[in-house]
């Protein structure tokens, strides 16, 4: 049964391929995001703006409960369970195809029985080494992010020779622990984790040489949206551009990576990235003129 462009999976299915660039609506319930938090804290609020986002056209709702914003301290278990839980739950009732952002294995496991059919782990297994085993056993999708350490210090970790050759290399170790835990390759997804433990110029240069990401052979979602390199590449004599005057940009980018092929983004702004999306697929590329 199709909802929202994404089929449930089940220990049969693989990943939804809808003809498109998939796009994964994000819907933080936390006081502490760096471009929402607070806004979705509420329960109500949460499911309210989750239902906005499929009606603007997610294939999937990404439900976090716990920051990962740089310098985020991290929320307990029990926290972060009852943030989402609740939220999870009446979104799958009412139809919605669901995600969970999450580094824990036990709330991983606990919103794929509310009816989450994704895990996205920015940590890819490595905050919690029952991750991966748990997921292999539940059938999940999983989406393996490319992480060096927790938020609170991981800006300090962005030190890199050749960064693409050293996330590929990183995020390759990611996808043989996955294969290895018995999570399928069908359902597993990578992200290049832009902005975790990177610089601005980190970020350009995965985003434009990602033909390399793609040699692992699995698919790929990128989340550049309302991200802190947008706000530096937009200042003006005001400062950095604020998360919310972002959107543009990101939406610039969508229709660059859905031109190019791209599995997935993640985005706060949905429709836009939808119309993005729509465009690309007929001016896949302009020649120069």
């Amino acid at each position: 049964m199709a909802l929202g462009g994404f089929v449930r999976l089940s220990r049969v299915n693989s990943l939804p391929q809808p003809g498109r660039t998939l796009v994964m609506g994000i819907l933080n319930v936390t006081p502490d995001s760096f471009s929402d938090g607070g806004e979705f804290l509420a329960t109500d609020r949460a499911v309210a703006h989750g239902l906005d986002l499929f009606a603007e056209g997610a294939d999937l709702v990404d439900v976090g409960g716990e920051s990962t914003r740089p310098g985020a301290e991290r929320a307990g278990a029990d926290v972060e369970l009852a943030r989402v839980l609740p939220v999870i739950e009446r979104l799958v009732a009412d139809g919605v195809a669901v995600s969970v952002d999450t580094m824990r294995a036990e709330v991983a496991m606990a919103a794929v029985r509310a009816g989450a059919v994704l895990v996205n782990d920015v940590s890819g297994g490595l905050a919690d080494p029952d991750m991966l085993p748990a997921v292999a056993d539940a059938g999940a999708a999983y989406l393996a992010m490319h992480w060096r350490g927790p938020s609170a210090h991981m800006q300090d970790l962005a030190v890199y020779d050749d960064v693409v050759a050293e996330v590929t290399a990183e995020l390759a170790d990611r996808v043989s622990a996955a294969r290895a835990a018995g999570i399928d390759p069908d359902r597993l997804v990578i992200d290049p984790g832009l902005g975790f433990a990177k610089t601005g110029e980190h970020n350009w240069t995965l985003l434009r040489n990602l033909d390399q990401l793609a040699r692992l052979g699995q698919p790929i979602l990128v989340g550049a949206s309302r991200k802190r390199f947008l706000g530096e590449l937009l200042a003006d004599q005001a400062g950095l551009r604020p998360p919310k005057g972002r959107d543009a940009a990101t939406t610039a980018i969508t229709a660059l990576l859905a031109a190019s092929g791209i599995w997935g983004v993640r985005t706060h702004a949905v429709q836009a990235q939808r119309d993005a999306i729509a465009v690309a697929a007929v001016l896949p590329a302009l020649p120069p003129g």
